[in-house]
């Protein structure tokens, strides 16, 4: 089987499952790929890929998210390969989709086995704790909202989702005024896709928030990653609580 994966999160997974030597293509952002990385075909981004180059690869199947690629390249894709779209909301569609993807690739005992361990390490959701806000960009400040997967893990985690509920957007837009009215709440600013780092806390603690760097893979990644992160993601809710006010 060639697989091409255009999402960062899945490449790992498919890596995890045991098929790097079937993984002929990924984007330019599947930074976890395996040891033997430089040797898979870089396809693009997971916004711009180069359709061309995929075809050439002849992939039995490509690995696709509703969120991260463009409907029209992962149409296109479909004229010659089969295509698997994922659209992972939720840490309960993240288990599923783990199944979803180990069946498609014929490792199901494999993905039910990633399912078990990732459910067995996450155990129950915690209760909430308090709430936070979870950037994702800098300009303009954006964060995620309620209809995402990292909300989804937020709450798994005990922590509460800060962006008020009337924001329609998944990825909404704070302007100064709305972030003035959240003085005091924790924000956790992600390593990706923005490189928030530590200047950017002294910015926001300026504007009256309460700053934490984290891992955006943690938050943001379904798939393998979710069990390498359990342990990391139960000590931020830990540091939220210790911040300074």
């Amino acid at each position: 089987m060639r697989i091409v994966s255009l999402v960062p999160s899945w490449t790992e997974y498919v890596v995890d499952l045991g098929l790097t030597k079937s993984l002929v293509g990924r984007t330019k952002f599947c930074v976890r790929a395996g040891e033997q990385a430089e040797k898979i075909s870089i396809i693009g981004g997971t916004k711009h890929i180069h359709l061309e180059r995929i075809e050439k690869l002849q992939p039995d199947i490509v690995i696709a998210s509703k969120e991260e690629n463009n409907r029209g390249d992962v149409e296109a894709c479909m004229a010659f390969s089969d295509v698997l779209v994922t659209d992972v909301r939720s840490v309960e569609g993240a288990f599923v989709a783990l199944e979803t993807i180990g069946e498609a690739l014929n490792k199901r005992n494999a993905g039910a086995a990633w399912r078990r361990d990732i459910e067995n390490a996450w155990g129950a959701p915690q209760p909430n704790t308090g709430n936070a806000l979870y950037a994702v960009w800098h300009t303009p400040f954006m964060v995620a909202g309620q209809d995402t997967f990292i909300h989804s893990v937020m709450n798994w985690w005990g922590i509460g989702n800060a962006v008020p509920f009337e924001m329609e957007h998944r990825y909404p837009e704070l302007n100064k005024e709305q972030l003035g009215q959240l003085d005091g709440v924790p924000v956790m600013l992600a390593s990706e896709p923005f490189p928030f780092a530590t200047k950017h806390c002294e910015q926001f603690a300026a504007a009256g928030l309460r700053p934490l760097l984290v891992d955006g893979e943690a938050f943001s990644w379904y798939g393998s990653r979710m069990l390498h992160a359990a342990g990391y993601l139960r000590g931020v809710r830990r540091s939220l609580d210790q911040l300074p006010r």
